[in-house]
């Protein structure tokens, strides 16, 4: 059995992103360039984006760990940053630089990472 460094890697800084966003979703927030106080609805939105990172995260580093092939994962979580672009692109003239960098800028790295691992060939086994 051959273990996906690069999956469990990938998969573990989305868990704790998204772990960050469900236990403190404000200072998650802050993090990724928004030093405001979030309104309730954003709030519930930081919350779902938490959980849903958490579980490609999740499966991402389970599936790493056991052997399996991760691309299908690896293709989730790019879809998941490329939905995140997309939504903050219809606000971009309102975002504040910080939000644009940090915000955008990594859901940009994340989409690369995603098609990356999604394309690569399978572990052989030895």
């Amino acid at each position: 059995m051959t273990m996906d460094r690069a999956a469990l890697a990938a998969g573990a800084l989305r868990l704790a992103s998204g772990v960050s966003f469900l236990v403190d979703p404000v200072r998650a927030n802050a993090w990724w360039g928004d030093p405001d106080e979030p309104p309730p609805t954003a709030r519930l939105l930081l919350r779902s984006m938490g959980y849903r990172d958490a579980l490609i995260g999740a499966m991402l580093v389970s599936s790493a760990l056991r052997g399996r092939d991760t691309r299908g994962w690896f293709l989730g979580s790019g879809g998941a940053d490329a939905a995140d672009l997309w939504g903050g692109l219809s606000v971009h003239d309102r975002l504040r630089t910080s939000q644009k960098l940090i915000g955008l800028g990594g859901a940009v790295i994340g989409i690369g990472v995603g098609l990356w691992g999604a394309t690569r060939r399978p572990a052989e086994e030895p």
